[in-house]
């Protein structure tokens, strides 16, 4: 695999939003010399899981871009400016771009309200990607531990904010050429992947009892999909029932 060095990486973390500072404008933040699109193009090349590129609009992918505050050197910008989102394996994993038609989300947008309440503010964490369960992907800016830049994933059949040890670059790469049964292994129902693409990516299917919960069998489980923020307040306000009750013990 070919990647961004780590010394590199982590200084595009550092200067694209982990620090408050002066919006850079586009000019500023498109790279010709070493786009990191086509990285990512070569990883797709090795792709052994299902990949579709969303169209991008490019006024949108400009504005979405500025407001993110990374370089196209980096493949979280490449992504961001080429395309309106990615997904992977049916659609069962959403990296997030500019937005489209298919997945009107973009990554700034998305993050508004979430990890940071205006663009260019320093945000604790950066949501890059989600899957079909209401799971979360999070580029960790300080809010997770020391270890900036790591990926953490938010798992909705326990609530907790889990390193999966790798950066932004591996996270991509991975998704593309991982073992994604074996990491969903229990948490895919029969015939999801039809029911996964006929949802659309800006939803997340629901489950009743919750995946939190004690259960014997997934497949007997009532199960609806709803809007990905949903599950994403649901997630939130069960974390903070569960934290305050820690905390009054």
């Amino acid at each position: 695999m070919k990647y961004i060095p780590l010394l590199s990486f982590l200084l595009y973390l550092q200067l694209g939003f982990c620090q408050k500072q002066d919006m850079r404008s586009l000019d500023e933040l498109i790279n010709t010399d070493e786009p990191g699109w086509e990285l990512v193009l070569e990883w797709m090349k090795e792709a052994t899981n299902e990949i579709e590129v969303l169209p991008r609009d490019t006024a949108r992918a400009r504005t979405a871009l500025v407001q993110t505050q990374v370089t196209t050197r980096s493949p979280m910008g490449g992504i961001i400016y080429e395309t309106g989102g990615i997904l992977v394996d049916h659609g069962w994993i959403r990296i997030l771009g500019s937005g489209s038609e298919k997945m009107t989300r973009g990554l700034p947008e998305w993050n508004k309200g979430k990890a940071f309440g205006e663009f260019g503010e320093r945000p604790p964490f950066l949501l890059i990607a989600d899957d079909a369960i209401g799971g979360f992907f999070a580029l960790n800016g300080g809010a997770f531990g020391e270890d900036l830049g790591n990926i953490y994933y938010l798992s909705p059949d326990n609530l907790a904010w889990e390193s999966l040890e790798i950066g932004y670059s591996d996270f991509i790469y991975w998704t593309f050429t991982g073992d994604l049964a074996q990491f969903y292994e229990g948490l895919r129902w029969k015939n999801w992947e039809k029911e996964v693409k006929e949802m659309g990516a800006d939803r997340g299917m629901s489950f009743y009892p919750f995946l939190w919960t004690e259960y014997e069998d997934l497949e007997a489980l009532n199960k609806k999909d709803v809007p990905i923020e949903e599950l994403w307040t649901l997630c939130q306000e069960v974390r903070k029932q569960l934290f305050d009750q820690v905390k009054d013990k």
